[in-house]
């Protein structure tokens, strides 16, 4: 049987949320692409929480649409301090409102994302899906060859590495990480309550990590509640009434009665950094890129923002989009929002671990400031939702100040 030998101008690696949208970006780009990697998995119980820029996003890419009656709005977001420590912070909302929005975001199930995303890429005559995953990396000067499972061979400019945290494309391309495992894992779930919930997330900090409760649509909403690794275990060993004897207790019975649904997974955190995003025709996006615990709703969000960049630089350098001056030019564009944002995780979760009394008051000051300001809240809700515009808004507001008014 002949070797199957296929040439796109792009091909990306991973089949995951990351991997569909950026093939769909790179597509409506006006790029050949190849898509390589198995249909996701059907028994992911995680949620996504994605704010309003990436929603425009997939909107764009005639996605938004599939998901939105199967979706929950993110109206208010809310932080309360349930540790037991000597100085506790103050609770904190935040509300779309005060920012001129309706909703900050939207939280989807990842099942019901993934068919909404497979059903796009079949309407996309420019996309070719192998659906199998690629077995090996070959890496040239002026070309990158997927070897799949399957015996395929790919061969393209670029290669976009959606491909996960362990990454084999990083690997080929020889792109060196920083890696730190954490003594925590997150248990995920989905639950029912009595009470309505009217759209509203709760974190709860305590001692080992936040319980974050999200909105799903009706009187339900996911869960990821990060404790100690033999902590998880047990927790996931409970029976369903126990455990939602627990979840109520940890949420103050807030949403009345709790009724666990089916299906638990546990997911040990770590934190990856790479050195560089792209080196040698393959260029990072997604968890290939960075990795951190699940704090303030950063993950996909900033996934969707690689997409964005890596799709723009492509369009900027068509003649050869993987081409060392494109792959710079990413590079440069990726390195501060993917820093910032893995930074600022990294601290908040080492404050929340932290038993020392000058870590906890900077916190509990951090989260005082911003119950007390509305202008520093909404600074912080800008930036949370799409890096720069709260810089942007209140640059705005300060020329408005300084303008002279109007005589009519």
């Amino acid at each position: 049987m002949a070797e199957d030998k296929v040439k796109r101008e792009i091909l990306v690696a991973g089949t995951g949320p990351t991997g569909m949208i950026a093939a769909l970006g790179l597509a409506r780009a006006g790029f050949s692409v190849a898509l390589a990697g198995p249909v996701p998995r059907s028994d992911d119980r995680r949620t996504t929480a994605l704010m309003r820029p990436a929603l425009n996003y997939l909107d764009m890419l005639g996605v938004l649409a599939r998901v939105a009656e199967e979706a929950a709005p993110l109206a208010v977001m809310r932080i309360v301090d349930a540790t037991a420590r000597l100085v506790r912070s103050p609770v904190v909302t935040f509300r779309a409102s005060e920012i001129d929005e309706a909703a900050f975001g939207l939280n989807i199930r990842n099942t019901v994302l993934n068919k909404a995303l497979e059903a796009a890429i079949a309407e996309q005559p420019a996309i070719d899906w192998r659906r199998s995953a690629v077995a090996a990396w070959e890496i040239g000067e002026t070309s990158v060859v997927a070897v799949l499972e399957d015996g395929t061979r790919i061969e393209a400019p670029l290669a976009v590495a959606a491909d996960g945290r362990d990454s084999p494309a990083r690997e080929a391309a020889g792109i060196r990480t920083s890696r730190r495992m954490h003594r925590q894992s997150a248990l995920v779930l989905n639950f029912g309550h009595t009470r309505d919930h009217a759209s509203t997330s709760t974190e709860f900090h305590t001692e080992t990590g936040p319980f974050t409760q999200v909105p799903l649509p009706g009187k339900r909403s996911s869960l990821v509640w990060v404790v100690r690794p033999e902590q998880a275990d047990e927790l996931a060993a409970l029976d369903d009434a126990t455990l939602a004897q627990r979840i109520e207790e940890k949420m103050q019975s807030m949403l009345g009665r709790v009724t666990v649904e089916p299906g638990r997974q546990v997911y040990p955190l770590s934190s990856l950094l790479p050195h560089r995003y792209a080196k040698g025709r393959v260029a990072l996006v997604g968890e290939a890129a960075h990795v951190f615990p699940p704090i303030g709703a950063q993950g996909l969000n900033l996934s969707i923002r690689d997409v964005e960049d890596i799709v723009r630089t492509a369009a900027e350098h068509r003649t050869d989009p993987g081409s060392s001056s494109a792959l710079a030019a990413y590079d440069r564009r990726r390195r501060p929002d993917i820093l910032a944002r893995s930074t600022a995780v990294e601290l908040f979760n080492r404050s929340l671990l932290s038993d020392m009394l000058p870590a906890q008051m900077a916190r509990s000051l951090g989260l005082s400031i911003l119950k007390a300001l509305s202008p520093v809240r909404g600074f912080f809700m800008r930036e949370g939702m799409q890096p720069g515009s709260g810089f942007a808004r209140a640059v705005s507001r300060l020329r408005e100040q300084a303008l002279p008014s109007r005589q009519d």
